[in-house]
């Protein structure tokens, strides 16, 4: 079988996950943040799409966990998003810090 070897695509994987996490953990910005957990999710799906085309050819297991996680971060984001806009109209500001000052 030719193509790209697995390692390549763990290692490609492993280090979005980490690209990700250390953008979550490293920003302030919530919109930054929400980019960073989707990379981080992105990464998920490099993996099982990587374990069904290696241990699983035939079946298409990998792939429909793939579709199911792109719909949870779609549905995730887009309430995110609407959660963004809002705070940013009730308190002009996205900052985490900001957010965990401001008293309702």
């Amino acid at each position: 079988m030719t193509g790209i070897p697995l390692t390549h695509i763990l290692f490609l994987s492993t280090a979005l996950f980490f690209i990700g996490a250390y953008g979550l953990f490293t920003r302030r910005n919530m919109i930054t943040m929400l980019m960073s957990v989707e990379l981080m999710l992105n990464s998920v799906n490099i993996n099982f799409v990587a374990f069904n085309k290696y241990l699983y050819p035939d079946k298409l297991g990998g792939i429909f966990f793939s579709i199911f996680i792109i719909t949870i971060a779609a549905a995730e984001a887009a309430v995110a998003i609407a959660i963004i806009i809002n705070l940013y109209r009730s308190h002009h500001s996205i900052d985490v810090e900001d957010a965990s000052e401001m008293k309702y």
